[in-house]
């Protein structure tokens, strides 16, 4: 689903960056001096018309960390639009953020002008156990009546 909202904001003319949010923390945290980080910056907060961070949650972040996600968020607030997914709820960013200010801040500016759409159901990655294990059994039994 977020593909294609970036594919349909990209057929509407719109410049789009699609990142995880681990590869947008890794490209940002390796710039040491101030006018680096600054210039990486503009990159993530002024250039794409549309960003996406793919995978908020997945990892917890140090302070550093944090605290890029959280300059990244507050310079596109209000200027560019942002789309963000995760697999906890806003009420569980505190135990992945150190500082629960920064994580309530953060969420803060995220949701203010926001659309949520909250996804309920099983992973199709992950199928339920009786789907995998009928299927090697019809698999086998298709093999042994040739």
């Amino acid at each position: 689903m977020l593909q294609n909202i970036a594919y349909n904001a990209v057929q509407a003319g719109h410049s789009v960056l699609f990142t995880t949010a681990s590869q947008l923390l890794l490209d940002l945290g390796s710039h040491d001096s101030a006018r680096a980080l600054d210039r990486r910056l503009k990159h993530y907060c002024t250039q794409a018309g549309l960003l996406v961070i793919d995978e908020i949650g997945y990892l917890s972040y140090d302070a550093r960390n944090a605290d890029l996600l959280f300059l990244v968020a507050s310079r596109r607030y209000e200027k560019k639009p942002i789309v963000l997914t995760t697999n906890l709820p806003f009420s569980e960013w505190t135990t992945i953020f150190p500082n629960a200010a920064c994580a309530i801040a953060l969420i803060d500016r995220v949701i203010h002008h926001a659309s949520i759409i909250s996804i309920k159901g099983d992973s199709y990655r992950n199928p339920p156990l009786a789907k995998r294990t009928r299927a090697p059994r019809a698999a086998h039994a298709d093999t042994a009546a040739r």
